[in-house]
């Protein structure tokens, strides 16, 4: 469901101000990116950007929602806008032909005509320059709006000669609003919400039970590694080897392990600090006690070290040996 004014207010305010200022204006550009990662709303600023063009009736800023334009752009008949979806794995130049034909025909109505292409990293050579010449040389009134994840893989060509609108990440505290909204509970939003901000992602990630188990065995291994070597070899080869038998499942609780050390350093600093793991801070504050940021930085370093040893594909029992004595000192004395 699209989401209303006030939430992409909310979601975006920077990219939101933008867009109104533009349009109070009356300083359109004729091509636009809109650069983001999946999930920050792209789309349904979009969706507001056009309906707010083509409105009829806007009142400070927002459609009316009700004009027979801001009808027909929500269900996707308004004939003065085009959108193009990638054909398989590219968007391809017969796409762009078509297009570009499209905009040159005399409207069926009066009026800007606007063309949206989603995922427009992904036009080809071919299709990318044939799209070009058509930026350098538009027909009439036409705007294009190009929404991409990927905005560093497009021709320089192209980005030179759009307006740049760069979407932030979503804010921490409304993605673990959703994902509680979403039946998440807190402890798992916040350790999901440290892996991604993508809330379609972070919902699968909290519901997924590989996921809980991973999460699982690395508080595990924490708690082991503060008691002593030899608990800590124990689960890394009973529990640890056996869960995470792919390299990207090793490097993801690896990333999981280091989150559970930057908790105690930020428990350390302020004992109300947000964690990863919020169900831990009793355990966390009192590794905090017991430990100096001296050693806790050292820990880090240890974990880091690991993740660069994982990606040149050292025998990863040997890794996790390794840094199971590097983490264990200096827990001997305390």
């Amino acid at each position: 469901m699209a989401r209303n004014v006030e939430e992409l207010l909310t979601l975006q305010p920077v990219v939101m101000k933008q867009l109104q200022t533009i349009i109070n204006k009356n300083r359109l550009a004729h091509a636009y990116i809109f650069d983001g990662e999946k999930g920050t709303g792209k789309v349904d600023i979009m969706q507001y950007f056009v309906k707010l063009m083509l409105c009829e009736n806007p009142n400070q800023n927002v459609p009316c929602e009700t004009c027979r334009n801001c009808r027909r752009v929500d269900s996707g008949n308004h004939p003065n806008i085009h959108q193009i979806y990638p054909d398989g794995q590219f968007i391809k130049i017969d796409q762009i032909r078509e297009l570009v034909a499209e905009m040159k025909m005399m409207g069926i109505e009066e009026g800007r005509k606007i063309y949206v292409l989603h995922h427009a990293d992904r036009l080809n050579i071919a299709s990318a320059n044939m799209l070009l010449k058509f930026l350098e040389e538009p027909d009439g009134d036409v705007m294009a709006i190009l929404l991409t994840e990927q905005m560093q893989s497009m021709l320089p060509t192209i980005r030179s000669r759009c307006q740049h609108i760069k979407f932030q990440k979503i804010p921490h505290s409304i993605l673990l609003q959703h994902l509680q909204e979403n039946n998440v509970s807190y402890a798992m939003a916040s350790t999901v919400s440290m892996l991604t901000n993508e809330l379609e992602t972070a919902i699968f990630l909290a519901n997924d039970e590989q996921f809980a188990q991973a999460r699982k065995t690395v508080l595990k291994l924490v708690e082991a590694i503060r008691k002593n070597v030899h608990e800590a070899m124990l689960v890394v080869h009973e529990e640890w080897l056996p869960l995470f038998k792919e390299k990207s499942e090793m490097e993801q609780a690896l990333d999981l392990l280091l989150f559970a050390y930057r908790d105690i350093v930020a428990i350390k600093a302020n004992p109300e600090a947000a964690c990863t793991y919020p169900d831990m801070l009793l355990t966390f504050k009192e590794a905090a006690l017991h430990s100096t940021y001296e050693r806790l930085s050292s820990q880090m370093q240890a974990i880091l070290q690991a993740r660069v040893s994982l990606q040149r594909n050292m025998n990863r029992t040997l890794m996790m040996e390794q840094l199971m004595l590097n983490l264990q000192e200096g827990y001997t004395f305390v």
